[in-house]
């Protein structure tokens, strides 16, 4: 059992709540995902853009839930007809983001800006004739991305003179990538992008059910939170997945050190000038 820097007992939470996993962190399956609406109509809606071989955007608040769908939408493609590629974007130039998606692509990352276009394109290409599997490329944190950069899309998914849909590109990020796509020099790529899906923060009953949900599926067997510790969590999360994971978490672990079997909204307050700067 952990023990304090004092050498007193802290129970381990798992024994703590009769739980078979530590509840409320980023690790958890995409079968065990919370199936919401909200989630799972933009699930259905990216599962058939992608089908027909076009592109998409998730567009969404910081934790909204953008990263989980993309790992949901990953293990929804059957690997026998697709080869799913992510790629989390970061402040690259034109030949460092090509060099991350060939990386992703499994091809070779060397050369020039303009060879290393050829090359993701000869591979999607390769992928679809070759294997008979449609390249789908998943884009996060795109909001982030240079508006030059962002025009490479258009090159890349450009086969035939625009006569072939062969991959199919997935971008994910924050409301700047609305207004980035807004752009005239980025209207060539906003057209190639066919369905738009927005997500939201949770509400304060979705909160207390998102929580509800995944204490369920860490293994308790009661609601571990009362009424006005869940409040709690929605005041201070907002709907905010992150944020309600961290506070939840948080507050779990100062319970189990009070051997509370019950968190209340004064151990939420408590927890929250832990997780917040």
């Amino acid at each position: 059992m952990p023990r304090k820097k004092n050498g007193s007992e802290r129970p381990d939470l798992r024994a703590h709540f009769g739980l078979h996993v530590i509840p409320m962190t980023r690790e958890i399956a995409v079968r065990d995902r919370w199936k919401h609406d909200i989630y799972e109509e933009v699930l259905a809606d990216l599962k058939d853009t992608v089908a027909q071989r076009r592109s998409a955007a998730i567009i969404g608040p910081s934790g909204a839930g953008k990263s989980g769908i993309l790992r949901s939408l990953a293990d929804a493609l059957p690997e026998a007809r697709y080869r799913v590629h992510y790629v989390k974007v970061t402040d690259l130039s034109k030949r460092d983001f090509c060099r991350e998606i060939a990386v992703a692509l499994g091809s070779e990352p060397a050369g020039y800006y303009g060879a290393l276009v050829r090359t993701i394109q000869q591979r999607c290409q390769s992928l679809l004739e070759q294997e008979s599997l449609r390249p789908v490329i998943l884009l996060d944190e795109a909001h982030d991305i240079r508006p030059d950069v962002l025009a490479i899309l258009r090159v890349l998914t450009n086969f035939e003179m625009d006569s072939r849909l062969v991959v199919s590109v997935v971008l994910a990020g924050q409301s700047a990538l609305r207004q980035l796509l807004r752009r005239d020099d980025l209207e060539a790529v906003a057209r190639r992008i066919a369905h738009y899906a927005s997500l939201r923060l949770l509400s304060r009953q979705e909160t207390r059910h998102y929580v509800e949900h995944r204490l369920a599926i860490a293994g308790a067997k009661t609601d571990l939170f009362d009424s006005a510790a869940h409040d709690a969590v929605y005041e201070a999360a907002q709907g905010n997945l992150r944020a309600i994971n961290r506070l939840a978490l948080k507050s779990l672990e100062i319970a189990a050190a009070q051997r509370s079997k019950v968190v209340g909204a004064d151990l939420v307050a408590a927890a929250r000038l832990k997780v917040q700067p």
